[in-house]
């Protein structure tokens, strides 16, 4: 029994170390191969939330660099390509709610149209108009009960890196 489980074992192993061929999603690219540098146009706000095309865009950035194989640059003239996009619509609903009837989670609705160009030429790589952008993220009740609007920390970190992260896959995966 212990040298079928461990034969098993070593099968497995194998079968796992042979590759089958799949990658991870968000590491491969259907960019053009000459693209190395972006500029990233800081995003236009035409929402009513203040400082959120300030959050995005950092995210974006960060995101970009994470990736390595880009390097993000302080100008179009320096850059291959351009990302720029509008924020068109950003709308916080109650989705979930507590037995004193407040709320307790909320939904994020972003849209914007995005749009990643060649320099130097028209030519469109990708673009978005009116790409969406959902997520939840949960109410914080501080230790003496009282509720206080987590939206700006809320954003600042994970939603925008969320944010950030579906926009570069999206863009680099072609969907």
């Amino acid at each position: 029994m212990r040298f079928l489980v461990s034969s098993l074992l070593v099968c497995i192993v194998a079968i796992s170390l042979s590759g089958c061929g799949y990658g991870l999603i968000g590491r491969t690219s259907n960019l053009p191969e000459d693209i190395q540098s972006i500029y990233v146009v800081p995003l236009e706000n035409r929402t009513t939330r203040t400082q959120v095309d300030l959050f995005l865009t950092q995210a974006i950035v960060d995101e970009l660099v994470t990736r390595r194989r880009f390097q993000v640059v302080g100008g179009p003239a320096a850059a291959d390509a351009v990302l720029k996009g509008a924020l068109t619509s950003y709308v916080v609903r109650p989705v979930q709610f507590g037995p004193d009837g407040r709320a307790t989670d909320y939904q994020v609705i972003i849209r914007a149209d995005m749009e990643f160009k060649r320099t130097g030429s028209d030519e469109i790589i990708w673009d978005r108009p009116q790409y969406l952008f959902r997520d939840d993220y949960e109410l914080m009740i501080n230790t003496e009960g009282a509720v206080f609007d987590p939206e700006d920390l809320v954003f600042q970190g994970d939603l925008a890196k969320r944010f950030a992260q579906t926009l570069v896959i999206d863009l680099l995966e072609g969907f």
